[in-house]
């Protein structure tokens, strides 16, 4: 190994204290030394993080290694152990999301995870995105730097290769566990270690390289494609960031759109949508007639159409037709949906209303007008989307007159108790 130190200062990113993801392999240890040596570091603080995957007989003794290594360093070590399982997404990617878990809990604003990922990992993950027929985002593999949890994700070795971390820790007197899973060719990623890249340095010595230079030509195309994303994104947003209007996503070209839905779907922190969404919501919900309500679920979220809007949310049930409840307007009233109405600057009714779910067919005298006009036309004339209409809890006395559609519409009679109390109506949404 020359003498070319594996990280210097310069280096270094801006941001809190340093903490390595330690899980005591010849990658991460080869990190955790290499940053334990520059004084800048010790002076921004360093720590490492070790999460216990209780998968292997030897997990325990991972753990022993991980705190004998930091002590030696004198750094500080967190262990955290996590249940594993693996529901449909196999064993790798739930250890993987349990480890980011532990991660971003560990994580304190500011702060910078580091991972030891490195010029192989990269060619790796170039392939298995390839061949699971990822776009540009996901060919860009991974990235050097992002936003992580409250700080920041740093992987400051993808530039170097596993053969120059093996050298630097022999080099160094290193030593490491060997985890026999990373063997077992049942595991995607050994296989593509253990038997296709050897295969493709027969042909191609330089493989790795170059799989980790397309990565990286993926992840600038994809950094360009990101930004007018985001503007087309701000060009179809409305007040409410979960609605868009349709006629300006309809004004883009197709493949635009779909990465503006996919963008506007993780930015509301929805699940991903499937293969099939981009195609119906195309098919079936842009195109729908305004007086239509055409809608696409998966999983617990759901796009909808309404007017010249698109909706987007965790799927919501309606209000039960048969949902009726007391309230004196006291103390706030939880409904089932999750939503709660709350009465402010009074001390309560003088004599309980009644809450419930919409039946059709009512009716309500509105402020100003001397005949009763039918919720439904009321609620359409405001512009209340489909959406909040089936979740609209209302207020009734105990005569059965409708005094408000939640803080939406008020009764005549039920506006002017509201205004001579100072009072108001919330209904609060998640």
């Amino acid at each position: 190994m020359d003498s070319t130190p594996l990280l210097t200062a310069s280096v270094l990113p801006t941001g809190g204290a340093l903490v390595v993801g330690l899980s005591g392999g010849l990658d991460s240890v080869v990190l955790l030394h290499a940053l334990a040596a520059l004084p800048e570091v010790r002076q921004r603080g360093l720590r490492a993080v070790h999460v216990h995957h209780g998968l292997h007989a030897d997990a325990d003794a991972w753990q022993r290694y991980c705190e004998h290594a930091c002590a030696q360093l004198q750094v500080a070590l967190q262990s955290v152990r996590v249940a594993v399982v693996a529901a449909g997404e196999g064993l790798e990617a739930a250890a993987r999301h349990a480890r980011h878990a532990v991660f971003a809990d560990a994580l304190a604003a500011d702060e910078v995870l580091v991972l030891a990922h490195h010029r192989d990992d990269q060619a790796e993950t170039f392939l298995l995105r390839a061949l699971r027929g990822s776009g540009v985002d996901g060919l860009g593999a991974m990235r050097p730097w992002r936003r992580f949890a409250h700080g920041w994700l740093w992987r400051p070795l993808l530039d170097r290769r596993r053969d120059e971390l093996h050298a630097y820790a022999n080099a160094h007197g290193l030593q490491w566990v060997e985890d026999p899973s990373n063997a077992d060719a049942r595991f995607d990623r050994n296989f593509l270690r253990a038997q296709l890249l050897p295969l493709l340095r027969e042909r191609w010595p330089h493989a790795e390289a170059g799989l980790a230079a397309a990565a990286d030509l993926c992840a600038q195309a994809d950094t360009l494609l990101a930004a007018e994303d985001a503007r087309c994104l701000a060009m179809a947003r409305t007040a409410d960031a979960h609605v868009l209007a349709r006629d300006a996503l309809c004004a883009l070209p197709a493949e635009r759109r779909a990465r503006v839905l996919r963008l506007w779907i993780r930015e509301l922190a929805l699940p991903p949508l499937p293969a099939e969404g981009i195609a119906r919501i195309e098919a079936e919900i842009l195109p729908a007639r305004a007086d239509a309500e055409p809608r696409f679920r998966w999983q617990r979220a759901e796009i909808r159409a309404w007017r010249d809007l698109l909706h987007a949310g965790q799927a919501q049930q309606p209000l039960a037709a048969d949902w009726r409840q007391p309230w004196d307007g006291t103390t706030p009233l939880a409904l089932p949906d999750g939503s709660r109405l709350s009465l402010s600057g009074s001390r309560g009714f003088e004599t309980a209303v009644v809450v419930h779910a919409r039946q059709g067919g009512e009716r309500i005298v509105l402020p100003g007008r001397a005949h009763s006009h039918a919720l439904k036309h009321v609620l359409q004339d405001l512009g209340i989307p489909a959406w909040v209409r089936e979740r609209l809890p209302l207020l009734s006395d105990a005569a059965g007159e409708l005094l408000a559609a939640a803080d939406l519409a008020y009764s005549a009679g039920f506006d002017a108790w509201l205004r001579e109390r100072g009072a108001r109506l919330h209904w609060q949404r998640d």
